[in-house]
């Protein structure tokens, strides 16, 4: 059975290969096509190349074991390599909208060449490819619950959607209206920066230990209070650490129980809580007398 970390390099090593493929192929389309939007499509896919490195070098660190100078261990580079991702993405975006407004603000319409058919064509073989590459990547990143690999995943389907921005840019173009093809690139370019706010807001949420959400909660609660002994559940607490969850627990159980019979108990809601929830990288159980 493959573990995290080697599933993740092999979903990353894909994505390589196929993004310098696919930006090799926009951008020959571009050039030759004739496309403004073809060629920010290009850069995009190319940006993809990058980003990934940084997932598996991220990847790479988080999966590290604790250490004595990180006793907790190293989950929070993935939030690091999420928010890298993020800044890319982000700067992506606002160099191909910065090129379309100046076309759109330069009102040499007419002056505007004509896109062929060959970049029109590469567009809807683009949404395909990064469609599938976005689904690809989301089933990993769940597998494995990475924060950097879904931030991936996000970053293939802004491709796709700024791959339909072109095409319907490049065919309104050879419909006679060519300005179309630099207002594709600033709505590819808006596409692109809502992605990045997305990864961005969801990595920083992870470093300074949001709660897991409700339903989670909800759950904890169910399992803790099926476990023999526990009275109540006194306090909840839990923080994400990265891809990972920690969690603190405190049950009322009977006074009179001896500590062996208190501990057993306790043992027993740590274990199943960890079971239960694969995320979970530690839980500290307290019990207090009813």
């Amino acid at each position: 059975m493959k573990t995290e970390k080697q599933t993740a390099i092999q979903v990353s090593v894909v994505s390589i290969v196929v993004n310098l493929l696919l930006s090799a192929a926009k951008l020959a389309a571009g050039i030759i096509g004739r496309s403004q939007a073809m060629l920010s499509d290009a850069v995009h896919s190319a940006s993809d190349v990058f980003s990934t490195f940084i997932v598996i070098i991220g990847v790479n660190i988080s999966s590290k074991a604790s250490d004595d100078d990180h006793q907790y261990g190293h989950e929070r580079m993935e939030c690091v390599a999420s928010i890298l991702l993020a800044t890319i993405l982000c700067a992506t975006g606002i160099g191909i909208g910065m090129v379309g407004i100046n076309d759109i603000i330069g009102g040499n319409y007419e002056n505007l060449k004509i896109p062929s058919v060959l970049p029109l064509s590469m567009a809807v073989i683009s949404v395909v490819v990064k469609e599938w590459m976005y689904w690809y990547t989301r089933a990993a990143a769940k597998k494995i619950n990475s924060g950097s690999l879904m931030a991936d995943a996000w970053h293939h389907r802004s491709d796709a959607l700024s791959s339909v921005g072109s095409f319907v840019g490049i065919l309104g173009a050879r419909l006679g209206l060519p300005v179309l093809d630099p207002i594709a690139s600033v709505v590819i370019c808006i596409f692109i920066i809502k992605a990045a706010y997305d990864i961005f807001a969801d990595a920083i949420s992870k470093m300074v230990d949001k709660s897991c959400d409700d339903e989670t909660i909800e759950k904890m609660k169910t399992v803790i209070l099926s476990i023999d002994g526990v009275k109540e559940i006194d306090e909840l607490r839990t923080r994400l650490f990265g891809n990972k969850i920690y969690v603190d627990i405190e049950i009322g159980a009977d006074g009179d129980l001896t500590l062996r019979d208190s501990h057993s108990i306790a043992e027993d809601v740590h274990l199943k809580i960890e079971e239960e929830f694969p995320g979970c990288k530690h839980c500290m159980v307290h019990v207090n007398p009813r």
